[in-house]
């Protein structure tokens, strides 16, 4: 089963599970699976038309994939997705 790494920002709905595991075989299922058991994380996670927020980054293992676009990617039992939220702030 994929395993989707959850970030510090996104805890606070997961019950402050760090790693959500997915029996689903597409990022797009898997995205809709966590979404499924942690329904607050959809308004942090998703834009009023469904899409992945623009300056939220997805990889799978090292590779960034747009999920908009790529929603069909298929997942192998071993796949490490991971949700990074841009980072604002500085001098």
């Amino acid at each position: 089963m994929a395993k989707i790494i959850i970030p510090t920002p996104l805890r606070k709905f997961t019950d402050q599970n760090r790693s959500f595991i997915t029996t689903e075989d597409t990022l797009s299922g898997a995205i809709q699976q966590l979404i499924e058991e942690y329904p607050d994380v959809k308004s942090n996670l998703l834009d009023d038309d469904g899409n992945v927020r623009s300056f939220i980054k997805v990889y799978i293992g090292d590779d960034e994939v747009d999920p908009n676009e790529n929603g069909s990617v298929e997942l192998a039992k071993d796949t490490e997705i991971s949700i990074v939220p841009a980072i604002a702030g500085g001098c």
